[in-house]
């Protein structure tokens, strides 16, 4: 089922007065699903058992009026059965309709069981896709614990939504039908107008007071999704809250967010209060004014007790399902309030798609070029003003340049997580934007600067980047990225867990994982996103030499900070207000004295007292400042 939405197309599924109808044909294809005959073989039979039930539930009351009739004397006293007296063969009878209706009822329910399932699956499962689709833009502005909420809730009321309006609403209907006939055909008109009026009155108050409460369900929905978000932010940065001593003002969020929860949580329950009062009002007004008819009835010999005890019995089994669609437009309003925000989710159109005639990437260099790319993420701010270069096929470009210079957008626009604005991106002569998605992010590996890893075993995050490796290949990458030795020293080896984001290795540990990961994609491009800048000098000289390993005939494009790391590249290029201001080798850069120089000079001063601040901590009684060997 393809939702997609652009400008201002109406939603797809909205909870508002109105739409009710639409939104249950937009939601067909998960009532009736294609391709599933089992499924729609099982819709059939769990509606010709409702109908059974309700067959049983209308003759029900006839065998209640005939054990009446049977016990009060106006039936003849030899009436005989096989027998058998005949309120004892109707009192068996009832019982008989009794477990009929309630076997079929249940039977419809374990029907329908794997329909409703599916469904949630389905709806869970395009959801999930749709999120990956998405672009970066959308994801970096999102709030995990808010989405997660949205779609928890969404997948509920799907389900919600499916079983009430296959299995409840129509099958009702008829059984109103029926008992409309049976009370103009036994009781006359007048009997079948309270009725009406009563069944009108109680649906229309029904209607208005769920509409209302709409409004109430949206805001205790957003206070849930708002409490959530806070709790799982909070949960995700634990250790800034430790660092900063905030459990408290962490605490205090949360509450005030609860508080709006508890706050609409209030007004729901005391909304539903007032509609199930006036429902129980509507009804049993109508049924007071039947009744009283009913008592004239018999008072003046054209009914008998029977008939009374008739009339009660239908009224009854009426307010059951009346009381029930009422109870299922809560539901189904209710549900389409929860899985209203979860369409507007898939309702995002993609800001990156594939065109048509979009072909997989065909790799023969590989030779990036950038020709003339523009871009910018605000219209009022230019990140990138014309930027042109070429990375030939096995050579190493690095990217330098002060901070918001555009050097990691580069990387975005090479991943084609965003398209460029003017120019183009080409690899062996293909535009990005003529080739797949899936073909192009498959021929590029990243080493990011900040890497996080799944909550999984370390084995598993390795063999992210080739699933189904074998475990001898998922070691030899684990090898060659100078990992391998310390992960053979952990008790569970490659099972052990490395926790949420990875937090359990350190910096160091994480980017050799990272590493090893990219080595068993074994991409055709490499991209090297500042893979150094967050480690001390010794670990990166460490992870250096295991980078090398990987961009080692590869088509390399690095993003550095620290130029220390790209003094062996074959070209460096240093950006500056989103142009490219110098170009060449590292030699070349330094002869030319300019910004390169200038940042290089205060690099090697920043490294120059980082040694000597470490020399003087293993020194502390000064030896090496006196030429004496260091104490021991």
């Amino acid at each position: 089922m393809a939702i997609e939405q652009s400008g201002d197309k109406k939603p797809s599924v909205s909870a508002d007065e109105g739409s009710l109808l639409d939104t249950v044909k937009n939601l067909w294809p998960y009532m009736w699903p294609e391709g599933r005959p089992d499924l729609k073989l099982r819709v059939m039979l769990a509606i010709g058992a409702l109908l059974v039930s309700k067959v049983a539930t209308t003759l029900i009351p006839f065998a209640y009026k005939g054990i009446i009739d049977g016990l009060d004397g106006t039936a003849p006293d030899n009436a005989l059965v096989m027998g058998v007296a005949v309120p004892v063969v109707l009192l068996v009878a009832y019982v008989l309709g009794n477990v009929i209706d309630a076997g079929f009822q249940q039977l419809r329910d374990v029907l329908f069981a794997s329909v409703g399932q599916h469904a949630v699956r389905k709806l869970a499962l395009q959801t999930f896709h749709h999120m990956h689709r998405l672009s970066l833009r959308f994801h970096l502005a999102r709030r995990t614990g808010g989405l997660s909420r949205v779609i928890e809730r969404g997948t509920k009321g799907i389900e919600t939504i499916v079983r009430f309006t296959m299995l409840n609403i129509a099958p009702t209907i008829v059984e109103f039908i029926i008992t409309a006939v049976i009370f103009v055909t036994m009781f006359g008109v007048s009997y079948l107008g309270v009725l009406i009026v009563t069944i009108w009155l109680y649906l229309h108050f029904t209607i208005k007071a769920s509409n209302w409460r709409i409004g109430i369900r949206r805001d205790m929905n957003a206070s849930d999704t708002d409490a959530n978000s806070k709790a799982i932010d909070s949960l995700l940065n634990f250790e800034t809250v430790k660092y900063f001593a905030n459990e408290k003002m962490e605490a205090e969020r949360f509450d005030r967010a609860m508080a709006g929860y508890e706050r609409s949580a209030i007004r729901i329950w005391t909304s539903l209060g007032f509609l199930n009062f006036g429902q129980a009002v509507i009804f049993y007004s109508g049924f007071l004014i039947i009744g009283v008819l009913a008592v004239l009835g018999v008072m003046n010999k054209t009914l008998t007790l029977g008939d009374f005890v008739l009339l009660n019995t239908f009224l009854m089994q009426i307010y059951r399902p009346l009381n029930f669609i009422g109870f299922v437009y809560r539901e189904l309003r209710q549900g389409l309030t929860d899985i209203e925000e979860m369409f507007k989710l898939l309702d995002q159109k993609p800001e990156i798609t594939d065109k048509a005639s979009a072909k997989p990437l065909s790799v023969t260099g590989p030779v990036i070029r950038f020709d003339n790319v523009h871009f910018h993420y605000d219209p009022d701010r230019p990140i990138l003003k014309g930027v042109s270069f070429e990375v030939p096929a096995g050579k190493t470009v690095a990217i330098v340049g002060p901070t918001g210079a555009g050097k990691s957008t580069i990387s975005r626009l090479l991943y084609r997580f965003y398209d460029v604005t003017e120019g183009a991106i080409t690899i062996d002569g293909q535009d990005l934007r003529d080739i797949t998605q899936e073909s192009l992010r498959a021929a590029i590996g990243m080493v990011p600067q900040d890497t996080v890893l799944f909550n999984d075993s370390i084995g598993y995050n390795i063999e992210y980047g080739r699933p189904g490796a074998t475990p001898e290949e998922v070691h030899n990458a684990a090898a060659m990225a100078q990992v391998g030795p310390f992960i053979e020293t952990l008790p569970k080896g490659y099972d052990t867990p490395v926790g949420e984001r990875g937090l359990k290795l350190s910096g160091g540990e994480k980017q050799r994982v990272a590493i090893a990961r990219t080595i068993l994609k074994a991409p055709a491009i490499l991209i090297l996103d500042e893979a150094t800048s967050a480690l001390d000098t010794k670990t990166e000289r460490d992870i250096q030499s295991a980078l090398d390993i990987v961009s080692a005939n590869r088509t390399t494009v690095v993003i550095a900070h620290r130029l220390s790391t790209v003094i062996n590249a074959d070209e460096i290029l240093v950006l500056r207000d989103g142009l490219v201001a110098e170009r060449g080798n590292h030699i070349v850069l330094l002869q030319k004295a300019g910004l390169y120089a200038q940042m290089w000079d205060r690099q090697r001063e920043a490294t120059e007292a980082e040694e000597q601040l470490l020399r003087t901590a293993n020194d502390p009684d000064g030896f090496v400042k006196r030429g004496l060997p260091a104490a021991e």
